[in-house]
Parts: structure tokens; sequence; C-alpha cells
């Protein structure tokens, strides 16, 4: 069975319980690494001026404590095998599901960004 290594624990544990709770369910099926939970205004504007965020520092999900979003990856992580993230976003969805916690994913934007998973707000 997959686990998590420490650096996507510590990662993990910067979100909030539910995407924490959901985490570490999906890890059991399906071998993932935690890229990042909360993002302070330093890495969140590192983000936004690399590309890989859209939003400056606090409009994030990621900018809040505890972080109601996580970017995830699929391990070994390959960028451009996509069906690998789609197969792991699935399982996040079917777990968010089985647990009942509401969530978005980011794979589902017209603008993909398919490690980011979110907490749904309302």
């Amino acid at each position: 069975m997959p686990k998590f290594s420490k650096k996507s624990q510590e990662r993990l544990a910067t979100a909030h319980p539910d995407l924490q709770r959901l985490f570490n369910e999906v890890i059991k099926d399906i071998d993932c690494t935690v890229i990042y939970g909360y993002r302070g205004k330093k890495e969140q504007d590192e983000a936004y001026e690399r590309g890989n965020s859209k939003l400056k520092f606090p409009q994030s999900m990621h900018n809040k404590k505890p972080s109601l979003a996580v970017d995830v990856v699929p391990y070994p992580l390959d960028w451009g095998n996509i069906e690998s993230f789609v197969r792991l976003m699935r399982t996040v969805k079917l777990k968010a599901k089985i647990l009942n916690i509401p969530i978005v994913c980011g794979g589902d934007w017209k603008m993909r960004d398919y490690p980011h998973y979110e907490l749904k707000q309302g």
C-alpha cells in the first residue's frame, strides 16, 4: 500500500482537516505526492510570477489557514502523462463522495489545473 513521504505529510498537515482526511484515504488506493498545501505570501507571489497560479496573495484558497486547497500529483510524476492525473482525479472524486467531502477539482476547469483540489465553498 502506498504511503505519503514525510514531506507530503508535512504539506498535507497545513491543509483543512477534511482535505487531510480525504487524501489520507486516497493514498491507500493510488500513489501520489502533495506538492502544496498552505502557501504564504512569498510562495504565492512566486507561484503567480512563474505562471503556476492565476491569483496573487491572499486570493488563493492555498492562502487560508488552514489551507482550503492542496496540489497533489500522481507518483511517480510525469507531467506529460495526463491519464495518470485523470486516474488520480477519479479516485479523489470517488473518495470525496464516500466521505461526503464536497470538493472542486482543477482538472474540471476550462483552464485545467490537474494537481489542484479545493473544498467547495457555500
